[in-house]
């Protein structure tokens, strides 16, 4: 761990595509939101895993309301990836994840027993490296992670109390890091008795320099779904005192490249109506969460200009605005 970081600044900042520069990745794009849509996105991404093969999913406290469908991800998994394990870490917080024991338990009351479940810190603890890191050196990632060749990281877009929103970045940051060790290492300042003292900018890039020795560790052997429905402003960590969710639903983006895929989500959110998309963005903003956007592409980890390619459309590329344009509001249970 380095002692000598200095947060960036302008997480609160929405950077405009015409201000955006570099190269450009391809990001699939379908307003299908249904077991079949998400297969559809992933034929289109899946290409390079191989070997045992980890699908990286929150899956949620108990009766969590708002996490993927148990169902879709069940179709997917028999479909596509017949041997895969759903890969978890224990929480940080004290809840219904927290120790592996109420995990599992948590993952029977929410249904997830149609395939292994892998609780990645079960046995402990391993160290990766992170590349030209300034908070961090090495990351302390679920032991278990090392038995794996390829990882699909399946998640649910939202918004999140202290990242602003929760994308790839943070389903792997926060979510490949251990319970004990890995997460206290992005949460919290070492000796301080707040568990959650690191915010903003620092908390976002800690966060990155996480996620970044995992999308190493995989290399090409990589993709990732995000899924832009039931997007409270709360994290799935809230389970049923999430808050009501406001934000129409969009669809689902995939891509083999983490910014993209996490840039374009959150480019669908902003292209909404600002009457539609006022609380979510309100919550990137003020939780200075944009700060994940350039902190990616600052460590090398992709591109924020993409192609978005419309599945429902033949594959043409279209933009964000013509995307969401005929989006209705949230209906409670509408995607179940």
């Amino acid at each position: 761990m380095l002692n000598a970081g200095k947060p960036g600044t302008g997480g609160e900042r929405y950077i405009p595509y015409e201000e955006r520069g570099g190269e450009s990745s391809a990001v699939y794009f379908t307003r299908d939101l249904s077991a079949a849509g998400l297969q559809k996105v992933f034929q289109k991404v899946g290409g390079n895993l191989t070997g045992r093969i980890g699908v990286k999913l929150h899956t949620g406290e108990q009766h969590g309301p708002n996490i993927i469908p148990r169902p879709w991800v069940e179709a997917l998994l028999k479909a596509q990836l017949p041997q895969a394990s759903i890969i978890e870490t224990n929480t940080y917080y004290e809840g219904d994840r927290y120790t592996t024991e109420k995990h599992r338990e948590t993952l029977q009351v929410n249904g997830w027993t149609f395939c292994p479940v892998d609780i990645l810190d079960e046995d402990g603890a391993v160290a990766l490296p992170v590349a030209g890191g300034k908070w961090f050196t090495e990351m302390m990632v679920g032991k278990n992670l090392l038995n794996y060749d390829s990882a699909l990281i399946l998640t649910h877009f939202k918004g999140h109390t202290q990242g602003g929103f929760g994308g790839s970045n943070k389903n792997i940051g926060i979510g490949c890091a251990d319970g004990r060790l890995g997460k206290a290492m992005i949460h919290t300042v070492p000796g301080s008795d707040n568990m959650w003292g690191i915010a903003k900018e620092e908390f976002m890039e800690r966060m990155t320099e996480s996620t970044k020795a995992v999308v190493d560790h995989f290399g090409k052997n990589i993709c990732y779904i995000n899924v832009l429905r039931n997007m409270s402003v709360s994290c799935d960590c809230e389970g049923c005192a999430a808050a009501p969710v406001v934000t129409p639903n969009i669809g689902i983006v995939a891509s083999t490249d983490i910014l993209a895929a996490d840039q374009a989500s959150v480019d669908l959110v902003y292209a909404l109506r600002p009457k539609e998309h006022k609380d979510l963005v309100e919550r990137m903003q003020s939780r200075h969460g944009l700060r994940q956007l350039t902190y990616m592409k600052e460590l090398g980890m992709g591109n924020d200009r993409y192609a978005l390619l419309d599945l429902d459309n033949g594959g043409v590329e279209i933009q964000p605005a013509l995307a969401v344009q005929d989006v209705r509001p949230f209906v409670p249970g509408e995607n179940d």
